[in-house]
């Protein structure tokens, strides 16, 4: 029997080191929907001022009509109006497409508290939307990450001078993190993104051997529990990680996410290295997208789903994400590119 491929299920597959029928995209959020479709992915009620004073009627009202927002964002195939309704017959035609991407991520305040009101009324109604036909994402990680510049001298000083505290915070913020995130899996969620970043372009904040020693074996841990949670985990982190991607693979995630072509992150080397070991996700270039000419993308994304794609066990995004200030035509241009070259032969 065929598979019947559904986002979801293309999603899984890659995230396997599989080959589905297609690529499939997602990103790690989307602040342009405003400038795509007219209105944002966050509304101001949620806001603790303004939230305080609804009741939860008001709540459920207010994370459903979000998510309905969200179904017209994400959704393919259908277009959805604000109330979440499908549009039909020449509204239809006329209907600007849906994103279609596998994975939804869905941040704070949203799915972050699994047993919160909004949450749970938020997640029912993404479900009633979208059933099991894609994944959904959040935050997961637990792992130290590049210190404010205020806050990096007395990071620096503790491992000198406290490292048994250091330890202590690390695994305290490791084990926090592992509980939540079974929560999470138990709420309904499928993906959990490590988002803790590592490195600025020119390499990690810690060496290697200090990176092994104060992040790695927690993040394995992260990892681990995941998994066997029945959770999928994407490792992101900006930067040059080279000096460190050996250590990030051994970790464990599904796959690695923003492999950064601004600090020279090459997805075709980064593929013929681990490939066969973890997915990758990303590498299409964002500055290009916000200040290169329009062949410099097409020229990126291109790369990207020549040699990432190849022989599966890829997906398809931006560096980092369709961020503020990005022309939003940009990010449409790769979607189209995507579209002409997502089918695997």
């Amino acid at each position: 029997m065929s598979t019947i491929w559904t986002p979801a299920k293309r999603a899984i597959c890659a995230l396997n080191l599989g080959k589905p029928d297609e690529i499939p995209t997602f990103e790690l959020h989307v602040q342009i929907s405003e400038e795509l479709y007219g209105y944002p992915l966050e509304d101001p009620i949620f806001n603790p001022e303004n939230f305080c004073k609804l009741s939860p009627l008001e709540v459920e009202k207010a994370a459903c009509d979000l998510a309905d927002k969200y179904a017209r964002v994400f959704g393919a195939g259908t277009a959805y109006d604000i109330g979440g309704a499908a549009i039909s017959g020449d509204e239809q035609k006329d209907a600007k497409p849906g994103l279609d991407h596998a994975i939804i991520s869905v941040f704070s305040p949203y799915w972050e508290e699994p047993d919160h009101p909004v949450t749970k009324a938020f997640r029912k109604r993404l479900r009633e939307h979208f059933g099991d036909t894609r994944l959904f994402c959040t935050h997961g990680d637990g792992t130290f990450a590049i210190p404010p510049g205020s806050e990096m001298y007395d990071f620096v000083y503790r491992i000198s001078d406290e490292p048994e505290e250091l330890h202590a915070e690390a695994k305290a913020m490791c084990e926090s993190a592992i509980e939540k995130n079974k929560r999470q899996k138990e709420a309904g969620l499928d993906v959990v993104m490590l988002c803790s970043d590592y490195c600025y372009n020119s390499g990690p904040f810690l060496s290697p051997a200090m990176f092994d020693e104060f992040i790695t074996p927690y993040l394995a841990d992260i990892c681990k529990a995941g998994r066997e949670a029945g959770l999928y985990v994407i490792k992101h982190t900006d930067g040059d990680i080279m000096p460190i991607i050996e250590s990030l693979v051994q970790a464990g995630p599904h796959a690695l996410h923003s492999l950064d072509p601004m600090a020279g992150v090459d997805i075709r080397e980064v593929k013929r290295l681990y490939g066969d070991k973890v997915c990758l996700c990303g590498n299409v270039h964002c500055a290009a997208l916000q200040t290169g000419t329009d062949q410099e993308v097409i020229d990126s994304a291109k790369y990207c789903l020549t040699y990432g794609a190849e022989n599966g066990g890829y997906i398809f995004a931006t560096s980092n994400t369709p961020f503020k200030g990005m022309p939003a035509e940009r990010y449409e241009m790769i979607l189209d590119i995507w579209r002409q070259m997502r089918k695997y032969q």
